[in-house]
């Protein structure tokens, strides 16, 4: 079953040559039949290994060292079912937001912040 949902940024600073990036990596928490709670990332559309241990960090794009990550935010996703979460009914299966198949997919890596106020960006 899962537990969480959660897009997560992360940091890496390489400490070789000092070169940092970051990542956004969408995370699942599951907790299997057992009662043992795993962690499911991937980035790009792609699972892969947990970015927080350096064996599986992704490699500096300078130097190819492996940095582990660190978290620098979180935006939690609600699950669906819980309560006060808003939904929307789907009218038609197959026509509801066609276009929702054919958008491209987000890049993992972290866009420039933008501002919060809209009219701060205004001329």
């Amino acid at each position: 079953m899962i537990t969480e949902l959660a897009v997560e940024r992360v940091e890496f600073t390489c400490g070789r040559c000092q070169d940092r990036w970051t990542l956004d990596y969408d995370v699942q928490r599951f907790m299997d039949g057992l009662g043992h709670e795993w962690e499911y990332f991937s980035c790009d559309n792609r699972s892969v290994p947990s970015p927080y241990a350096a064996e599986s960090a992704p490699p500096c794009g300078r130097c190819g060292h492996r940095p582990a990550g660190r978290l620098v935010a979180r935006r939690p996703v609600p699950l669906p079912g819980m309560p006060g979460a808003p939904r929307s009914p789907v009218p038609d299966a197959g026509g509801h937001r066609p276009e929702r198949h054919s958008a491209p997919l987000l890049s993992a890596v972290a866009a420039e912040p933008r501002s919060a106020d809209p009219q701060a960006a205004a001329p």
